[in-house]
């Protein structure tokens, strides 16, 4: 079923040039991507590279000729680059479509609810997971929601909410809603020392601030890759740390998952009693694969990790800071209601604001200006490509709260 190893490197030693990514020199890289006006919305979605892109015209125009892209190399590669990227090890990855797609199948390997007992999650997770965890309390899960105070969760209140016979901790890593970030070890310390698991969401923390995984001893994590990892919708990862597989149970069944596969059903087959020998992967891909997944997707996933590797992730959070601190200065001079809390290293910020989306669209819009606006607040993302010029613009647009 598998590539061997000197099949998968003999692949990927002849990828096109347009897959191989280099640092820039400096800060901010508009070279890099093409962005038109100021686009300060990556923590919706991140524009593609322009390296990323030619790397996926490349994989469409080899696709299917004799020149046929070696996209399974392509896929160690990724798991390769991710690894190194938040602290794991390769063998804990597997592809899925999306965050939400990788917490659901962390449910479902845990057999909740059917197991019964606690969850532990906060009001800072990502608000499409409260219908999940609302609905596995109204299937009989006792379903605790911490809230948070001055924008944090405390950690005190998941030391008192993490009791004996909690099940799942779940939360996300760096908030959606306003950018706090959990202290992710102290969690995952309270909870193992009373016998929960610990899974954390991390796509507005990956490849936007420094993550080690295996250091801070989460159990279990996802991302989807459209945001800070550069890539598209329909892929991501999701991590199960190998001492935690023997606690799961398998609840799909699916090709990719599997490590060898026999048939006795097709001409010229060998013999057998059943119609076909299957044996699952020991590792996340046999636990939680399914079908095809994008390889576009992860063509332009390889691409852009070797781009924040080389760049660096703490150089990036580093070089940000101050972006972050100028925006925070401006917002509140203008009266804004700022719901991130101060020290908060990830690259997003909201405001909180009355019919926000209604009083600014069309005054950011004319000014040529995109950020994140809901209902009631606003999110301003800035990223690799935006600097000091960006932050001024925006501030020059938002009318005095």
């Amino acid at each position: 079923m598998e590539m061997s190893r000197r099949a998968v490197l003999t692949a990927t030693a002849a990828l096109p040039v347009a897959a191989r990514a280099g640092a820039p020199k400096k800060l901010p890289d508009r070279s890099a991507f093409d962005v038109e006006g100021t686009y300060l919305d990556s923590g919706t979605m991140h524009p593609p590279a322009r390296g990323a892109r030619a790397a996926v015209a490349d994989y469409f125009a080899r696709r299917g000729t004799a020149a046929d892209y070696p996209i399974h190399a392509v896929e160690e590669r990724v798991k390769e680059r991710f690894a190194r990227l938040v602290g794991a090890s390769p063998a804990e990855l597997a592809f899925v479509q999306s965050t939400t797609a990788g917490e659901q199948m962390v449910i479902d390997a845990l057999d909740l609810p059917r197991a019964g007992g606690r969850i532990v999650t906060d009001t800072l997770h990502f608000f499409g997971s409260f219908y999940l965890y609302e609905e596995l309390a109204r299937r009989g899960m006792d379903v605790a929601w911490l809230r948070p105070r001055d924008g944090r969760i405390a950690i005190e209140d998941y030391e008192r909410a993490i009791t004996p016979g909690t099940r799942l901790v779940s939360l996300s890593l760096v908030s959606t809603y306003n950018g706090f970030e959990h202290d992710l070890k102290r969690v995952c310390e309270i909870a193992h020392a009373r016998g929960a698991l610990v899974y954390a969401d991390i796509i507005h923390a990956a490849g936007a601030v420094p993550i080690d995984l295996h250091g801070s001893g989460v159990d279990f994590a996802a991302t989807a890759s459209y945001k800070w990892l550069m890539g598209d919708f329909g892929i991501g990862f999701l991590y199960a740390r190998a001492d935690r597989m023997d606690r799961l149970t398998r609840k799909r069944f699916g090709y990719y998952g599997l490590a060898r596969f026999t048939p006795h059903v097709y001409p010229f087959d060998p013999p057998g009693d059943t119609v076909a020998d299957v044996a699952a992967r020991d590792d996340a891909e046999g636990m939680f694969a399914m079908g095809t997944r994008s390889h576009a997707g992860i063509v332009q996933l390889d691409w852009s990790l070797g781009y924040l590797l080389d760049l660096g992730v703490d150089r990036l959070t580093a070089w940000r800071q101050p972006l972050l601190d100028r925006l925070r200065v401006g917002l509140e001079a203008k009266g804004y209601s700022v719901a991130t809390p101060p020290g908060c290293r990830a690259p997003l910020m909201t405001c909180v604001l009355a019919d926000a989306r209604a009083k600014l669209g069309e005054r950011l819009t004319n000014a040529g200006v995109r950020i994140t606006l809901s209902k009631n607040r606003f999110r301003v993302c800035p990223s690799m490509f935006n600097g000091e010029q960006d932050i001024d613009r925006l501030l020059d647009a938002l009318p005095r709260a």
